[in-house]
């Protein structure tokens, strides 16, 4: 073992706790970021004549804002190359209403200097996102936040983030690091990172597992507690950080990451084979993706389609509505590229008042339980319709799947399928190719879809259970709030049975159950999912490998039996220490074995 590792004799452990990022385990000196600060922002009033010499400084900081980024964009390795739009989003957002905009709108309205009236936009566009519940879109609010501080530097004339001039081993210990700031690590120098902020689902995040090092987010104290040069351990596979790790650690840890890095060699070199379970049953396992460079990362992680393409982003970060000509376009060059595996395409799930900008509707004072998803789409039929006769249009180039998320009445799925006719029937008088031959299914996500899905199941071809949601509207509790948040748990014996009755519903109709949420990339949750009779998994490509691995060494008549125990416990408890009882060896022992 390498000396560099010892601890200092006075130095004491410390573990710290926060969010895995991404997986792996690294050991090495502790490198902080030092970012200097601009949140402190004076606030001084202009007259009259003022305001347009203010207004010309602030968009030349956007354009050397976008200058510096575009630099950036021009140097990304070829191993990130396939989120080089991360940055290219970033790009559209320098111009975009939110920000751009609102910031000369505040410098005209309210007389003030840029750098206040820019903080004033960025707190703003924060609280937009912030009522969003869906983790992937909320994350977004720091995409706006990447982006205000880069114009932000260059108003005040700080220095930004030097990550590509790092010349020693180390890990990276950062507030926050944005995506820019990670595309630039250098992977003989950043062993890992860890933050004070951010959280699994961010870009920074996505970055990190792209790069295959592993990162610890959500800290809070990081940069408070840990020095320069003192010795870390980041365990990115529990969302773990030891401050000066005793000896015994050390090796414990050296030992782990080299069992974890054969297991992954491992799970890597079979991810291609098919999830065929130990007694023989075949399962489909699918990625998430939310633009088409994503279906790269699919492929090559043995993803068997795409089982749910998120469309949002197609409409986002503007101030018009995507074409039909927009939308076909994008949605045929995944279907083409997945073909001949299937695409499932989820329309529209939005709540159009809070995100894009052409449509004013008043504020609401709960947007979860709002105008959103199916029900923004229905109230706005030219607007869906739009986007129905893109995907009727792109099923032509491959195996689609349509999916209509937020659905809680028989009636929504009848009138979306009316609407689904209306298109097929315009595309036909109109001369256009489409497939109207395509599986219609309905995302299971709120409680009383799941009670009616024997009668749903009648209306539709497929059901895709939505776990993000299901838990958190069946348990009534808001996982973006930190008082709650502890007691979201999947494993809750009423998630369970709501999701028995969905699959029990289903298959007396002859209709498969697919799950798209956060609960079918956990190991942990495999026995209880097979052993329900899910039929199809789809989860972000990263997770691909690992659960096909996990599946071929389950027994599905084991999960059966297993159920029924599982279904007799009244605590999420009482369940997971069932799991591990029954399944522990398979789902967890075979990561650190040698």
């Amino acid at each position: 073992m390498n000396n560099e590792h010892r601890p200092h004799s006075d130095s004491q452990e410390i573990i710290l706790t926060g969010i895995s990022g991404s997986p792996g385990i690294c050991i090495g000196k502790a490198y902080l970021v030092d970012r200097e600060g601009v949140d402190v922002i004076e606030k001084y009033y202009l007259s009259d004549h003022e305001i347009p010499n203010q207004i010309k400084r602030f968009k030349s900081a956007v354009h050397k804002a976008k200058t510096e980024l575009a630099a950036i964009i021009e140097e990304i390795p070829k191993d990130l190359r396939e989120h080089a739009y991360i940055l290219e989003t970033h790009m559209l957002l320098h111009k975009d209403k939110m920000l751009y905009g609102k910031t000369i709108e505040n410098i005209e309205k309210d007389g003030v200097n840029a750098e206040w009236a820019l903080k004033k936009a960025t707190s703003s566009a924060r609280k937009m996102f912030k009522d969003i519940t869906d983790p992937y879109l909320k994350a977004r609010a720091s995409d706006i936040e990447n982006v205000s501080d880069r114009i932000m530097r260059q108003l005040t004339g700080q220095n930004g983030v030097n990550i590509s001039g790092i010349d020693k081993r180390v890990i990276l210990v950062a507030d926050n690091l944005s995506p820019a700031e990670t595309s630039q690590i250098q992977l003989n120098r950043v062993m890992g990172f860890i933050t004070n902020r951010g959280g699994r689902t961010s870009h920074t995040s996505i970055i990190a597992r792209t790069l295959e090092i592993p990162a610890v987010l959500g800290l809070e104290k990081a940069t408070t507690m840990v020095h320069n040069d003192d010795l870390i351990i980041v365990d990115g596979n529990e969302g773990i950080v030891v401050l000066n790790p005793e000896e015994e650690t050390l090796i414990r840890y050296e030992e782990l990451d080299r069992r974890y890095e054969a297991h992954k060699k491992d799970i890597i070199r079979t991810g291609e084979l098919p999830a065929r379970s130990e007694d023989g049953r075949l399962f489909r396992v699918m990625g998430n993706i939310e633009l088409p460079e994503e279906v790269v990362g699919v492929k090559d992680h043995g993803g068997d389609g795409i089982g749910l393409f998120r469309t949002e982003f197609l409409y986002l970060s503007r101030n018009y509505f995507p074409s039909e000509q927009e939308l076909y376009d994008q949605y045929k060059e995944v279907v083409e590229l997945m073909a001949p595996r299937p695409v499932t395409i989820r329309t529209l799930d939005i709540n159009g008042d809070k995100e894009i900008s052409t449509i004013r509707t008043p504020d609401e004072a709960n947007p979860a339980l709002g105008l959103r998803a199916i029900r923004f789409c229905l109230k706005k039929p030219g607007i869906f319709k739009t986007q129905l006769r893109a995907i009727l249009r792109s099923a032509v180039h491959g195996s689609v799947r349509l999916l209509l998320p937020m659905i809680s009445s028989c009636e929504e799925i009848s009138e979306s399928i009316r609407l689904l006719d209306e298109a097929a029937e315009s595309l036909e008088k109109e001369g256009f190719a489409y497939n109207r031959d395509i599986e219609v299914g309905i995302m299971m996500e709120v409680p009383s879809a799941a009670i009616l899905a024997d009668s749903m199941a009648d209306m539709v071809d497929f059901f895709s259970i939505g776990t993000n949601d299901l838990v958190q509207y069946t348990l009534a509790i808001d996982r973006g709030n930190r008082h709650v948040a502890h007691l979201y748990n999947p494993l809750h014996p009423a998630v369970i049975r709501l999701i028995k009755h969905i699959v029990d519903s289903g298959k007396k109709k002859g209709k498969p159950t697919y799950m798209c949420g956060e609960m079918a990339a956990d190991p942990l949750h495999l026995p209880i999912l097979l052993g329900l009779g899910i039929d199809e998994l789809s989860m972000a490509p990263q997770s691909i490998p690992e659960i096909k691995n996990k599946i071929r060494k389950i027994n599905v008549s084991d999960s059966e039996q297993f159920m029924v125990t599982v279904l007799k416990q009244k605590t999420a408890a009482d369940t997971h220490r069932l799991i591990l009882e029954a399944f522990g060896d398979i789902l967890y022992k075979d990561v650190y074995a040698g």
